[in-house]
């Protein structure tokens, strides 16, 4: 699962992109790397089984492997995903209090973390960015089956379509997620994708992580992580950072070097709540980190 956990944009679609979210703003300058993710809600909604843009068409080889790979994937999950003994801890308190995750907000973190946050964050209606690549697919089609709303796209193919259908989704009042360094790495180094649709949605970004007290380690690029039965898991979720609106006597300069310092900013929150949760993850159920229902 690590090559499509989830080039340059056409010209066409640069230019639509530009004229949506920035004008003479470069994606491949600010938006090298496409993410995709998962993320979070209290109380289950019932999520729109529809992918944007569509799947690709594929081989009847192809076909057959991707039913059997997201079977595969997501009979995994449901397996162990029980099993787990989560607690979530916050850097401001959320609203509502008990919940676990807040909506309309663009939530970060790193791709080692996809199989827990995957469980905790199930049947959400959140709205995750996936390749259009093969691998991408079947991990659209596990996490279509999880309750996660797959938007398809990347930096070199349909890019300006997928943010734009993450915006939708953020104006309906959804969440969504990037895994923000994938789907190549490098290893926990923020992409700024998540900064750009900030601003252009009004949304705040946030960053979290899971981290486990017993896990298998794959040996990835990201070293995934696949928590062991009855592990446990503690999500720490950062302050939401809120990039402010374009505006029309905005020099480009200007404009660039906040955006630049946003995904600094997302950068150093990613590595704080990392290292919270790192440091926590083996008291979960105490005082401090009661368990919750997931």
């Amino acid at each position: 699962m690590d090559r499509g956990l989830f080039g340059n944009v056409k010209n066409f679609a640069v230019s639509f992109q530009l004229s949506v979210f920035s004008s003479q703003f470069s994606v491949n300058r600010f938006f090298p790397g496409y993410n995709i993710g998962v993320s979070s809600s209290s109380a289950a909604v019932e999520p729109e089984q529809r992918s944007v843009p569509a799947a690709r068409p594929f081989t009847l080889r192809q076909t057959i492997l991707l039913w059997f790979i997201s079977w595969a994937s997501y009979l995994a999950i449901s397996l162990i995903g029980p099993t787990l003994r989560y607690s979530i801890s916050w850097e401001e308190p959320p609203s509502p209090p008990d919940t676990t995750f807040e909506k309309r907000v663009i939530y970060c973190f790193w791709h080692r973390a996809v199989f827990p946050s995957s469980w905790i964050w199930r049947n959400t209606g959140i709205a995750v960015m996936v390749s259009r690549s093969f691998d991408g697919e079947y991990i659209a089609r596990t996490l279509e089956k999880l309750g996660f709303v797959a938007v398809r796209g990347s930096s070199s193919r349909d890019g300006a379509k997928a943010l734009l259908g993450l915006r939708s989704q953020l104006q309906k009042g959804t969440s969504v997620v990037f895994t923000i360094d994938g789907p190549r790495g490098p290893k926990s180094i923020a992409k700024p994708g998540p900064a750009l649709l900030s601003r252009a949605s009004n949304a705040p970004m946030a960053a979290l992580y899971v981290a486990l007290s017993d896990a298998w380690v794959l040996n990835t690029w990201d070293g995934l992580m696949i928590p062991k039965p009855f592990s446990k898991a503690l999500v720490r979720i950062g302050a939401k950072m809120q990039v402010p609106a374009e505006t029309k006597t905005e020099k480009v300069l200007e404009r660039d070097k906040e955006l630049a310092e946003f995904h600094r900013q997302l950068q150093a929150a990613l590595e704080r709540v990392t290292a919270f949760a790192e440091e926590h993850a083996g008291q979960v159920g105490s005082a401090d980190f009661p368990l919750i229902t997931s």
